[in-house]
Parts: structure tokens; C-alpha cells; sequence
């Protein structure tokens, strides 16, 4: 329990800092962990030779020279977003001259329990550390040593600035610390699951703390009758294939029935990418004959309301808008849920009806991003309705409180 111990009372330290201190600590972070890049590299080559190549989680896992930087700059977004500590979100004097104020202040301690991605190792602390939080991170041991190396990174700029280092505490990878972590009561304020489905679920159903569930994303797009065949190409081919791994990449296809002359046009750039589809009976009739047949295959139930994280596309034919709706409201993990039309009442419908935490029109739903988004980067896609919706970023690591000042007045 010491680790937890330390970090509640590294909430002291952390809540003392100034916010020019805050952002020189993160400018100095971004610019460690590009000239640490090859230390990090090599140890996250560490981790990715104990995982096949073939595992949906690689990609998520590796790190490159590009990734660490476009890291680091994701790390000087959140330097240059303005600081939400101390806004007073509403002010007023009262008829018997109570003032009465409400600012925003942080959560405290933040845990994190997190898989193959050791940009969120980066992405949480300089959120976390942004907004006065105390971070707690327990990452998978399919990242332990990339993780271990960037939590070094960190901690090296922290000690450079004297700062305490529990403000960022990197937990063992053993199961044992995550039961830890779950029965962490009185120590971490918020816990928020990154990762499968299975990850979410364990921790919603295990914890004795607040959860914030950062949702799997069974993600889909309805090429509606209207839509632009150009468009739609590019949407299609973008949501599934920018990368394959992310929560936010698209894993059905729904097709209105007047467009299906168009399906094969429609999907061909998947091809192009190695895109296996399982179609449903009226898609798959039209597209044996176009689409390589070692790539087609005829859908069965378990492909619809599934989230692939890989180079698989689920691919339904649906009478109309109204059936879409069904479709997505039967199978949505409330992630990302996207329109092709150029039908503007049925654009408002669907923006609409979804109950989703980001919905689009005409848009790529690769776009559900802290930093796409304007956030600077993101601590997950909250796919709940309490706190917080969508991308988690500075100013969902922040509760309030209410500041009261009189001069001596008493209650009746």
C-alpha cells in the first residue's frame, strides 16, 4: 500500500505548483523523450519480440522514431492548452452577502489500468500532471519495459525540477497490483480502464472506486442513399485502414439497398489494403465477382456487433435510415458512429437518434481523438453518460468545489 500512501500525499506537492512551473516541466518532457528515443526504442523492441506479429495489440505496442515524436508533440499541445485549474465556473453574492464561488480543482489521484499502449503511459501523466492530478498507471506486461523506460524519462525530468516523483507512480505488471489497485479505497479518487472489452468489464465489476469506463468501440457507417460514392470511398477506406488498432477504426459497413450497384466501386480501395469482408447474403452476391475471393467471406451473426482490430470489415445491405438505427442501436458500444449522405434531413436524424459519444457526418470516424479534437491528447474515449463523454482530456480530470466568504454571518 505504500505506493498508494505516497501518491495521496504527493497530492499536496502537486496542487503548490504554478502553471508556468507545470508547463517548463512538460516543454522538458517532450524534448527528454525525443533524445531518449532510442533507449525507448530498444526497450520496447524488448516488448514487442515476446508478441507475434499477428497480434492485434502489435501495432498498438510499437514505437518508432515518428510515434515517440508525434508523442512529444502531442506532450507541447497540452503545454500550449490553457490550464482549467482555478477557473471559476460561476460567481455570485447572495442577498445576505454570502459570496459564493465554484472552480474547477482536480480529482487527485488518477489510476490508470491500461494494455499495450505505452503512449498512454506519456498522454496520462502530462494531463494528469496539467491539471494537479496524482497519476497511478498500471500497464500490461505486454509493455512492461517500454513502459518502465518512459516512466524513467519522466520521472528524470521531475527530479531535475524537484519535484516529487510520486506525482507519477508506474505499478509492477503483476496481476497482484491491479487487484491492489481496484481495492485502492480512500487512496485513488477515479479509476479508468483502457483496453478490450474484457479489461473494461473486469475492472467495472471489480473495483471499490469510482470507474470511468473508456469504452471498446464497435464502430459503424451507414452509406446512406444519398451519399457521394467519392466520399464514401475515401471515408470507408480511411475509418478502416489509418490504422487498425485504435478503438475509433470502423468495423461494419451498413449500405442502403438503392446504392448496392455501387458496392463494389465503393469497397474496392479496401482491397488495395488487404481488407477481409464478411458480407452479408446481398453484398456478398455482388461482390464475388470483383473483390479477390481469398478476401470475401459470407457473414454470419458473431461479425455483426464485433470490434475486429484488424484488417476484417463486417458489410450489411439495410432498406433504409430507419433500419440503420436499428442496426446501430442493437450492436453500438457508443464509441463513434458515423452518416455518408447528402440528405440533409437524414443527416439530423441520425446526428440525432445515435446515441453514441462522437457521431459524424460525412466524416471519418478516425477523428475520435483528444488531439484531433483540440484536447492536446486524451486519457481515453469516456463511452458513459457521468462526468464525462467522449475524449477525456483537461478538463475532464477536474471536479469543483465551492468557495464560501462572508464576514459573520450565522444560519437562522
Amino acid at each position: 500500500m505504500k505506493y498508494f500512501e505516497q501518491a495521496k500525499q504527493a497530492t499536496r506537492n502537486i496542487v503548490s505548483l504554478n502553471k508556468e512551473t507545470i508547463n517548463l516541466v512538460l516543454t522538458d518532457l517532450a524534448d527528454a523523450l525525443i533524445t531518449n528515443s532510442d533507449l525507448i526504442i530498444s526497450e520496447n523492441q524488448k516488448d514487442l519480440d515476446r508478441m507475434p506479429k499477428t497480434d492485434p495489440k502489435y501495432d498498438r505496442l510499437a514505437l518508432n522514431t515518428e510515434r515517440i515524436a508525434a508523442i512529444a508533440d502531442d506532450v507541447k499541445n497540452v503545454v500550449r492548452l490553457t490550464n482549467p485549474l482555478g477557473n471559476v465556473i460561476n460567481d455570485r453574492t447572495l442577498p445576505n452577502n454570502l459570496n459564493i464561488k465554484k472552480v474547477r480543482v482536480p480529482l487527485g489521484v488518477v489510476g490508470v489500468i491500461y494494455e499495450a499502449r505505452p503512449n498512454v503511459t506519456v498522454d496520462v501523466f502530462s494531463l494528469c500532471f496539467k491539471t494537479g492530478n496524482v497519476a497511478i498507471l498500471k500497464g500490461g506486461s505486454d509493455a512492461e519495459f517500454s513502459n518502465l523506460a518512459i516512466s524513467k524519462v519522466i520521472h528524470q525530468v521531475l527530479e531535475k525540477h524537484q519535484i516529487n516523483k510520486d506525482v507519477l507512480t508506474l505499478l509492477p505488471a503483476d496481476r497482484s497490483a491491479t487487484e491492489a489497485l481496484l481495492n485502492a479505497v480512500g487512496f485513488v479518487d477515479v479509476l479508468i480502464p483502457r483496453g478490450s472489452q474484457s479489461l473494461i468489464n473486469y475492472v467495472r465489476q471489480n473495483s471499490k472506486i469510482p470507474v470511468i469506463e473508456t469504452g471498446a468501440g464497435i464502430v459503424h457507417t451507414f452509406f446512406d442513399a444519398s451519399a457521394n460514392l467519392e466520399k464514401g470511398q475515401k471515408i470507408i477506406a480511411n475509418a478502416k485502414t489509418r490504422r487498425v488498432s485504435v478503438c475509433n477504426a470502423l468495423d461494419c459497413a451498413l449500405i442502403h439497398q438503392d446504392r448496392t450497384a455501387d458496392i463494389p466501386k465503393l469497397l474496392a480501395p479496401l482491397a488495395e489494403k488487404e481488407v477481409e469482408l464478411y458480407a452479408d447474403e446481398i453484398s456478398y452476391a455482388l461482390l464475388k465477382e470483383t473483390y479477390p475471393s481469398r478476401l470475401l467471406h459470407q457473414a454470419t451473426p458473431e461479425h455483426f456487433g464485433t470490434e475486429f482490430l484488424s484488417l476484417k470489415l463486417a458489410v450489411k445491405v439495410v432498406k433504409d435510415i430507419n433500419e440503420a438505427l436499428d442496426h446501430i442501436a442493437n450492436f453500438s458500444s457508443k464509441h463513434s458512429e458515423a452518416i455518408i449522405s447528402e440528405d440533409a434531413a437524414n443527416i439530423a436524424l441520425f446526428l440525432n437518434q445515435v446515441d453514441a459519444a462522437a457521431v459524424y457526418a460525412n466524416v471519418s470516424t478516425a477523428f475520435t481523438d483528444g488531439a484531433q479534437f483540440g484536447l492536446g491528447a486524451e486519457i481515453g474515449i469516456s463511452t458513459q453518460k457521468l462526468h464525462a463523454r467522449g475524449p477525456m482530456a483537461l478538463e475532464e480530470l477536474t471536479s469543483y468545489k465551492w468557495l464560501v466568504t462572508g464576514d459573520g454571518q450565522v444560519r437562522n
